[in-house]
């Protein structure tokens, strides 16, 4: 893996007057181009030829007969994302004195092994810690995280043979790399011909079966809870909550429930993709429980890991009857729903700092601390 040391090398030849902060176009680079132009500070966004419009154009830096539109400030656009990763574009990076922005896009296409061996930028946030949102590959994921760190999560079930309940099971898409292939089941029997069918709509893949995780499905809202952990300070931040739309989900639950039985089998096994997100509050009497959980995974990050947990985070929970609450991903970087603090920033970020608080601008804020105190080693890995 590249070291700190590595990372402090570049970094010592950078202009520290002339810092860019750089994010591949996906997931969630627009609320980091608007955080870190409420900052003042250039962006860059890396795009993927035909994947680029939002940053080429539609959101980009730019003057119309007098009236400034757009907040992209420069974009690098690439055949493939992977390219990032090549010798060439990495010198260009850093000649802009580059401090990279790692989203889940940035991982997923490039692969977590390549970016932490391979990318020697600084990132802005815990490289080895990227690794545990991969459930398949890695044994310390997020779900051993959790139990090292006192986190309740859902109970998981090693055979289909043991389903005594209503359960989630979790697989990678076919196709959609991003994705999974959700289904729920209530017995073996239900198991087997679910996946017989989605098999035959090639939603999933026997391999992918393999690797399923077979969880409790525990029945309440979802809340993402995102987090910033600032070294500079060692505090941790609630910035905004939000929940997702899930397609084709969300539509199959309008539907009166007679309704539903009479569907086609297509339409029957809902596939869970995440299309959106919308802002949350949660009711205050819980909102230490959530904290607890932050605290938790905060201090198991500085006990395990080559550097604590730096900046954005989300813990992805559900509550249930008994308001008790369950965490059934991490995320170690910025969340997928924080576009919703565009503009008008967090929630609970807005009243902590007494103004918009995005986690974009979070993140560009804790950059422009870090070089004013001499201390941007604190925030890079």
């Amino acid at each position: 893996m590249i070291t700190k040391q590595d990372v402090i090398d570049v970094v010592s030849e950078y202009d520290k007057k002339n810092i860019t902060i750089g994010v591949l176009g996906s997931h969630s680079a627009l609320d980091v181009c608007d955080g870190a132009r409420d900052e003042e500070i250039p962006n860059l966004v890396v795009c993927q030829k035909g994947r680029d419009g939002l940053y080429t154009n539609y959101f980009k830096n730019r003057t119309v007969n007098g009236l400034r539109k757009g907040f992209v400030d420069e974009s690098l656009v690439l055949n493939k994302f992977d390219e990032i990763l090549t010798e060439n574009v990495q010198q260009q990076l850093i000649a802009k004195n580059t401090l990279f922005i790692p989203n889940r896009s940035f991982v997923v296409y490039n692969g977590v092994r390549r970016v932490e061996n391979e990318f020697r930028l600084p990132l802005v946030g815990t490289r080895d810690m990227l690794k545990i949102e991969d459930r398949e590959t890695e044994e310390e994921d997020y779900y051993w995280v959790s139990q090292q760190a006192g986190i309740p999560i859902p109970k998981h079930y090693a055979s289909k043979d043991d389903i005594d309940t209503l359960v989630m099971v979790k697989l990678h898409h076919k196709y959609m790399t991003l994705e999974r292939g959700f289904f729920t089941a209530a017995s073996p029997e239900e198991f087997d011909a679910k996946v017989e069918r989605l098999l035959n709509r090639e939603i999933i893949t026997t391999e992918a079966l393999k690797d399923a995780r077979i969880e409790q499905y525990i029945i309440g809202p979802v809340f993402n809870f995102n987090f910033f952990y600032s070294p500079i300070d060692d505090e941790i931040e609630l910035l905004g909550i939000d929940f997702r739309f899930e397609s084709n989900l969300d539509g199959l639950v309008r539907i009166p429930a007679e309704q539903q039985l009479e569907l086609p089998a297509q339409f029957r096994d809902p596939l869970m993709t995440i299309v959106g997100h919308a802002n949350a509050s949660l009711r205050e009497s819980l909102l230490e429980r959530v904290y607890l959980m932050a605290e938790r995974f905060v201090a198991f990050s500085k006990q395990h890991y080559s550097a604590p947990i730096i900046g954005p985070f989300c813990l992805q929970t559900i509550v249930d009857q008994n308001m008790d609450f369950y965490v059934y991903d991490i995320a170690t970087r910025i969340g997928g729903g924080t576009n919703v603090h565009t503009n008008v920033g967090a929630s609970y970020g807005n009243s902590l700092f007494g103004t918009r608080m995005s986690s974009g601008r979070r993140l560009a804020l804790e950059v422009k601390r870090a070089i004013a105190l001499d201390e941007i080693e604190k925030i890079v890995t």
